[in-house]
């Protein structure tokens, strides 16, 4: 048995196909000696060969063209909203919205950003002191420049928009704590924009905020 695989050449080709590219590959196992030495070759061949192919069914989306893996599409808001200062006393209108701070994710594509956007504000009424039912809940202000992948929303556009949230605040008699959440969409947005367009058109996640409202209206 010996004599008979004393020089023996076997080359084992496995050909992997996908739905994108095949790929070839060859071991070539040189015996020498015993039948149980190719037995024991062939064994580890096979063993090889099944690894590289989970290897490759792996690799997930490639490029035709090339075979490099396809990064995954990027799928989330191109922008991240957090406080830049922490919650702040009550201003003349009788609440302060810390400044805010907006940061572009480094995996948004460039195409996925803005120069403009809009602030909207959505009230939390279910945990409101006020008189009777607050049937408005939100506040949509105008556009503001927001240069660069970082940066601050500016005080002047903070400071209306503190005086637009309480003016309706101050319209309900409401007093104490307000929750509220924010976010930035783009500059295209209606000024009576519904929840649908909203969420089309938003730039960020909702932050929440949480204020103290001092009603400055004396009859509440």
């Amino acid at each position: 048995m010996a004599s008979g695989f004393a020089r023996l050449s076997t080359w084992l080709v496995f050909l992997l196909t996908s739905d994108l590219h095949a790929a070839v590959l060859s071991w070539r196992v040189n015996l020498n000696g015993l039948e149980e030495d190719l037995n024991k070759s062939i064994v580890f061949a096979i063993t090889l060969a099944v690894g590289a192919t989970a290897f490759l069914a792996g690799c997930g989306p490639q490029d035709k063209n090339s075979g490099i893996p396809l990064k995954p599409k990027f799928t989330g808001p191109p922008y991240h909203l957090a406080l830049a200062t922490a919650p702040a006393k009550p201003n003349r209108s009788g609440l302060t919205i810390p400044a805010i701070k907006y940061t572009a994710d480094p995996n948004a594509p460039s195409d996925s950003l803005d120069k403009r956007a809009v602030l909207v504000i959505r009230i939390d009424t279910s945990s409101l002191k006020s008189k009777g039912t607050m049937t408005m809940d939100q506040v949509i202000m105008g556009a503001v420049d927001i240069p660069g992948t970082d940066g601050a929303l500016s005080a002047d556009y903070m400071d209306a928009t503190d005086q637009s949230l309480a003016t309706l605040l101050e319209e309900y008699c409401v007093k104490g704590k307000v929750k509220i959440t924010v976010a930035l969409t783009r500059s295209s947005l209606s000024s009576t924009a519904g929840d649908s367009e909203i969420d089309d058109k938003r730039l960020t996640d909702w932050l929440p905020v949480e204020l103290n409202f001092k009603n400055p209206h004396p009859g509440c």
